[in-house]
């Protein structure tokens, strides 16, 4: 799909979808818990659908109507599985561990780019402690053994998604300790994880350099809860609004533990000029704030975000073509990006890369170019956000779409 938009503000008040990381959490929890759970998510996307499909096909009873999932857990998990991920990290490895924990056979299918993310060092933590792993296809795992509670050890640097995924595992094989090398990145995305435990009854603890799940940890419902806004998503409306849409994003709670709510403060540090962005725990973050970076003031420098180069698309490559494409001033670097504000941007075409986020970018830089700005492959939006391009045009966005050649 290929859309084509013509340049202007946007106007009005729009409500933050639900938040995927929340969402793929609680539904995980939900189907390991022992009694029905009623999970209001006004939303949902493809990568949530991955991992609801993944528990139906572990022996979980899911349905969703009016934005409601109802989940009866897994009683006797299916033997030998298989489990479609799609291209939902988060479901592959939240899943993988929680697979090993409940020792029943399954072949677990991926897309897109994800088989070539990495899953080491978790898979060797996996086989040490009795899971037996293989590939038997390029994008198939296939999963045998059980593994036991006891010590991990993980380099915290190579995705906080490994650390998640043993967590949501731990109460299913006695508790057990996850010890940490190295410096953890995206660690509110471990608070995400850890505040879904709680509320269904899982204890954890974190001492700086380890986190632990305490034996006899037990999921225990709370019968029913809602999936809070979307701070990831919301970001695009929030920037759009500081580039000079007249926009009010609501249900947002500023307490909530997703760390991208700190993309107002980072929109103010950058709208004020030369600011140097830290994208370790917010590297989603970085191809929408690029855009504010294009038309602020002096150098906007994003570092540490080399992690960008494994998303959906190499995310810092896909952002610098975005923005060249733009006629914005941007140089690629290994780990990050330098933007040298400039007045406007240009308009042009955009090559979404099949990433989502590249594609909602390209959305609100339309919102201040001098001419049409025209994004291809648009329909990636379905991932995290499948009702963007008409919330987009309810705000007064005048988008054409048109099908691909």
């Amino acid at each position: 799909m290929r859309v084509v938009i013509e340049p202007g503000p946007l106007r009005g008040e729009i409500r933050a979808v639900a938040s995927k990381s929340q969402a793929h959490r609680l539904l995980i929890c939900a189907a390991l818990a022992e009694r029905e759970t009623e999970i209001i998510c006004r939303e949902t996307s493809r990568d949530i659908d991955a991992t609801a499909d993944c528990l139906r096909a572990l022996g979980a009873g899911i349905t969703y109507g009016g934005g409601v999932f109802r989940v009866l857990p897994i009683s006797v998990p299916v033997p030998d599985a298989y489990l479609d991920c799609g291209e939902s990290g988060s479901t592959l490895r939240f899943l993988l561990p929680v697979l090993c924990a409940l020792g029943t056979g399954a072949s677990v299918k991926m897309r897109g780019r994800l088989p070539e993310r990495p899953l080491s060092p978790l898979w060797e933590e996996l086989e040490r402690h009795g899971a037996a792993l293989s590939r038997p296809e390029p994008d198939v795992i296939r999963v045998e053994g059980r593994i036991e509670g006891g010590e991990y050890v993980i380099a915290a640097g190579v995705s906080s998604q490994f650390i998640s995924g043993l967590l949501l595992a731990l109460p299913l094989c006695g508790g057990g300790k996850i010890n940490l090398t190295g410096t953890l990145e995206s660690g509110s995305y471990i608070d995400i994880t850890r505040r879904a435990l709680s509320l269904f009854g899982v204890g954890s603890g974190f001492d700086g350099s380890a986190y632990t799940v305490p034996a006899g940890a037990r999921y225990r419902s709370p019968g029913a809860l809602e999936v809070e806004g979307d701070w990831s998503n919301a970001a695009f409306w929030l920037t759009a609004h500081s580039l000079g849409s007249g926009l009010n994003c609501t249900s947002l709670n500023p307490d909530s533990p997703q760390g991208d709510r700190a993309v107002l403060e980072l929109l103010a540090e950058i709208r004020s000029g030369n600011a140097v962005i830290d994208a370790r725990g917010v590297p989603d973050l970085v191809p929408v704030l690029s855009v504010a970076a294009a038309v602020s003031p002096g150098v906007t420098e994003f570092v540490n975000a080399g992690r960008l180069r494994i998303k959906e698309s190499d995310r810092i490559a896909s952002t610098a073509a975005m923005l060249r494409a733009l006629g914005a001033d941007v140089t690629e670097r290994p780990e990050g990006l330098e933007v040298r504000g400039k007045a406007s941007l240009d308009g042009g075409t955009v090559d979404s890369a099949n990433d989502h986020r590249i594609a909602m970018s390209a959305a609100v830089a339309s919102t201040i170019c001098r001419g049409s700005v025209t994004v291809t492959g648009a329909q990636c939006v379905d991932k995290s956000y499948p009702a963007f391009w008409d919330d987009f045009q309810q705000l007064g966005g005048r988008v054409t779409v048109t099908r691909e050649e």
